[in-house]
């Protein structure tokens, strides 16, 4: 025989609101003359935002160099040769020329005349050296430094562009001209992200719209939440991008787009939560304002523990050591402060404006007779799923962790290191350049190492590089401020493992160098590659059990319980290892096995702190009713009133941060795979079946050392008319 969970019985009034800062608040943005002051407010704002939200991309950087740790090898190299060998805001773009055949006369000339015509271009910032011809005789490549500006991408995105234009003109029939180099790779990346910010918001509006309409089945309702979330989107990326113009606030891509993501994601959640508890309170209250006031103050110590999760949690980041880490910590909080804000200030305002009609054709009525009791039509399966948890909890809540355990080993099979070829989801210039200087060429020939010594060391270094292995040939010093650059080319392509061996046993050598030799720093591309992965690394140790802390210091003041913030940090723990396993089981079946380092940081940060989420609005609530109704009827009342609804936000994230799918990198695809699917995860085994399960299992002793729970002879009231899924 099935066990059920207890019937509910007449609900009582509730209490009137008391004068904590929740209520208070919430009576303020709910109020029948600061509704609208509220309103004023947000279009003051979004008229003055609405314009710099459009600039974002103007501040963005995307050049790797500028992103690592000041004391990093590559980074001081770059310093050298910005002070001393004028190579400040220059990067190198490698034209490639190539025909099957062998390269004709006219070929010859046209290579030529290209590197008499570009000397004197003005996006070209000095000397154009000599071709470099293949023995093969079947392709040559021009090494053109360009100008570029860190704070304004078009510079050297406009360079590229005219150094394609100029290199394509008047070319021979059959002859196959790429741009590569590293100019050539950000140009592409520059490109990509070239309006991104635009497509995606609109996707993620229109898909997020979709879902609202699925679950409200309203012609109205669901463009409340939806406007919400999307002038907070605006706000926040002027408010990043003033931080970034006058503040130094970094920013990359990666933040950029990840702002808008998380913006509408978080904030659709939100708006789910405080509608479906404003819905409740409709049927029992006559009048909207109040209903509102009891649902935001009911709603805001869910929310705001939500918010200062993620706050706080991506604010770890700025101790960091890459800049680009650092940056991105600041940005994704400053997106969730302005999304609470948004959501439990607009939203409320807007929807208490618009009154009950909003919710046609299934509008809320006020129910006097029985304080709107819950009658459980609304809620079927999530009671059938309390149900099942109750009859079976030690066994649902190990069969559930074993699942979880057994999904995380598939993160075995992850391998990082991902190439220049192995960054896009589709053709661009800078790779198919790559592929023709290696068919050619030494791999390495598009972007040699740089090393930087003492002028007094130059030979003893020359010497010692001759003897590394892979290393292809090394050019003769140049000299200037007492410091010798050496140019070396390398057997392996910049971006491989194999480069960054090399790079590793020639910054060895080096170092057992005798005298000023000894001194040395190598940079370049492939440097730089090396020196991420190595801070990366570093940034895991510290940043991860930094992060955990956070979260659970924000369970425990939520909860005011020392058990369950442990087991449900514990849980997330679990999940996230399962989302990576899973993901990496993904990105074999697409054809992309290999990671970038930064995604297990990435993912770990953003599932944490929004995998938590699901589980505070799920414990808030069972607290809350755990107080009224005891433990065990708590916990279930609690699955069964927020199942939808918390259901429904786990479907809109997952697939809000599936929309980063669009950018044609496989970072972007793999960066919302893995959190799409570590969100799922926590909607719909850990916090449906895995917590309820663990915390009847437990017991009472969970809330230890507080006592939520109300005496058992008390009588039980339940919540009126919890929101349904659908209208």
């Amino acid at each position: 025989m099935t066990t059920q969970p207890p019937a509910p019985a007449p609900a009582t009034a509730p209490p009137p609101p008391g004068t904590s800062f929740f209520h208070r608040y919430a009576r303020l943005v709910s109020g029948r003359r600061s509704k609208w002051a509220v309103l004023v407010l947000w279009v003051l704002l979004i008229s003055f935002g609405g314009s710099l939200a459009a600039k974002i991309g103007d501040v963005q950087n995307n050049e790797p160099a500028t992103w690592l740790p000041s004391d990093a090898q590559s980074t001081r190299a770059v310093d050298i040769a910005e002070e001393h060998f004028d190579d400040k805001n220059v990067t190198d773009a490698v034209v490639v020329y190539a025909r099957q055949g062998g390269l004709t006369a006219a070929d010859q000339d046209k290579i030529a005349a290209d590197r008499s015509l570009l000397t004197s271009h003005q996006a070209v910032a000095a000397d154009i050296p000599s071709a470099s011809a293949a023995t093969d005789g079947k392709a040559a490549f021009l090494t053109v430094p360009l100008h570029t500006d860190h704070s304004d991408n078009s510079v050297l995105g406009d360079g590229v562009e005219a150094l394609r234009e100029a290199a394509e003109k008047d070319a021979p029939a059959g002859l196959d001209i790429k741009i590569a180099g590293e100019a050539g790779n950000i140009a592409d990346f520059i490109d990509i992200y070239s309006g991104m910010d635009t497509t995606l918001l609109t996707v993620t509006l229109a898909l997020v719209a979709l879902f609202l309409l699925v679950i409200y089945r309203s012609p109205v309702l669901w463009l409340i939440p939806l406007l919400s979330v999307g002038l907070a989107s605006q706000i926040a990326s002027a408010v990043v991008y003033l931080l970034a113009k006058h503040a130094g606030l970094v920013v990359d891509g990666q933040s950029a787009y990840v702002l808008t993501i998380l913006v509408l994601g978080v904030g659709t959640d939100y708006a789910l939560l405080l509608i479906a508890r404003y819905r409740e309170e409709l049927h029992r209250h006559q009048d909207r304002h109040e209903a509102m006031a009891y649902a935001l103050a009911r709603c805001l110590p869910a929310i705001a523990a939500s918010a200062a999760t993620v706050g706080l949690a991506t604010l770890c980041l700025v101790f960091g050591s890459m800049n680009s880490t650092q940056g991105l910590g600041p940005v994704v909080a400053i997106g969730v402060a302005v999304t609470f804000l948004a959501m439990t200030s607009l939203l409320p305002a807007f929807l208490v404006i618009l009154g009950r009609w909003a919710f046609w054709p299934f509008i809320p009525r006020y129910t006097a007779a029985q304080h709107g009791a819950d009658t459980g039509k609304d809620h079927g399966i999530w009671r059938r799923v309390a149900a099942f948890v109750q009859a079976r909890p030690r066994q649902i809540w190990i069969a559930t962790a074993l699942v979880l355990a057994a999904l995380a080993l598939g993160s075995t099979t992850l391998s990082t290191g991902q190439t220049q070829e192995e960054q896009f989801t589709q053709s661009v210039d800078s790779v198919e350049g790559q592929k023709l200087l290696a068919r050619h060429f030494p791999a390495g020939s598009s972007s040699p190492a740089d090393v930087y010594v003492p002028s007094q060391g130059r030979e003893a270094a020359l010497a010692a590089l001759k003897g590394v292995p892979g290393v292809s040939q090394t050019g003769p010093p140049a000299v200037a401020g007492g410091w010798a650059h050496i140019s070396v080319v390398l057997d392996a392509a910049p971006d491989t493992g194999a480069a960054r061996e090399t790079v590793e046993r020639m910054r060895t050598a080096l170092g057992d160098a005798e005298g000023e030799a000894a001194s040395a720093l190598v940079g370049g591309q492939t440097a730089v590659k090396l020196d991420t992965s190595d801070a990366q690394t570093k940034e895991e140790i510290l940043l991860i059990p930094l992060i955990l802390g956070v979260v659970l210091l924000m369970l425990i003041v939520l909860l005011r319980a020392l058990v369950a913030p442990i087991l449900l940090l514990l849980s997330v723990v679990l999940s996230y290892g399962a989302a990576v396993g899973t993901a990496a089981l993904l990105f074999h079946a697409l054809g992309y096995p290999r990671i970038d380092r930064g995604l297990l940081l990435f993912g770990f940060l953003f599932l944490v702190a929004l995998g938590v989420d699901y589980t505070i609005f799920l414990m808030t609530r069972a607290r809350e009713e755990v107080a009224r109704r005891g433990h065990r009827e708590g916990i279930l009342t609690g699955l069964t009133v927020t199942g939808g609804v918390i259901t429904s936000a786990g479907l809109v994230l997952a697939a809000t941060f599936c929309v980063l799918a669009v950018i044609p990198t496989v970072a972007s695809l793999q960066q919302g795979l893995l959190v799409a699917v570590g969100v799922l995860l926590d909607t719909f085994l850990v916090r449906s079946l895995l917590i309820p399960a663990l915390a009847l299992e437990v017991g009472p002793r969970i809330w230890r050392p507080g006592h939520p729970e109300a005496p058992s002879e008390q009588p039980v009231s339940p919540p009126a008319q919890p929101a349904r899924l659908g209208g």
